[in-house]
């Protein structure tokens, strides 16, 4: 599966760990060496500005969706390759995932989790078939993985959707697991739909 651009769901402010922000910078710099466009929420703080930055310092494409009311308060970044600025977060999510082909959580806040969430059910219900991927950088995602495996104890996700959202702490290796084809049932249990190749 070919990749070329990567929605990338990360927090506006910085976190109290450096590891974030040099997560988010070297996140960037990893995607751009890659030819891989960025598609991220727009803003120029916190680990979005260093993701974004991280990107643009090696020659990378960085798109940006950020909601109007959100640009004074999220510092829109004006030096990204596009900045897309749109009326609501309905819009601002809906454009972020027609332009990705693939899904990245940084650490970050409630908007974080619930952006990361959305595509994750997405793919579950087969709206679309994108793989989704959490940068574990110093445990940050271990509760959530952890919640992962007690929804599919209790019967709520199937075994067979683990594949859909994937853990890792080392970024070359969970973009490599991002590229892989779909490998996961739709949440009945049945076959996903054939659907025509973009490659």
């Amino acid at each position: 599966m070919t990749l070329r651009a990567i929605g990338v769901y990360c927090g506006s402010t910085p976190g109290t760990d450096p590891a974030y922000l040099t997560a988010a910078d070297l996140t960037g710099r990893v995607l751009a060496r890659r030819g891989l466009d960025v598609v991220y929420g727009g803003g120029r703080a916190g680990l979005m500005g260093a993701l974004a930055d991280g990107a643009l310092a090696e020659g990378g494409r960085v798109v940006g969706v950020i909601p109007r009311d959100l640009v004074d308060r999220e510092l829109a970044h004006q030096g990204v390759s596009e900045l897309h600025v749109v009326d609501t977060m309905h819009e601002r999510k809906r454009l972020m995932a027609e332009r990705s082909d693939a899904f990245l959580g940084l650490p970050g806040g409630v908007g974080t989790l619930e952006e990361v969430a959305e595509q994750w059910t997405w793919t579950q219900l087969t709206i679309h078939d994108k793989r989704s991927g959490l940068l574990d950088v110093n445990g940050f995602w271990a509760p959530l993985r952890q919640m992962l495996e007690t929804m599919v104890d209790a019967g709520f996700v199937r075994g067979s959707q683990r594949g859909i959202l994937a853990f890792d702490d080392d970024l070359e290796r969970l973009l490599d697991r991002l590229a892989e084809p779909p490998d996961w049932t739709d949440k009945w249990g049945g076959p996903l739909p054939r659907r025509a190749s973009a490659d």
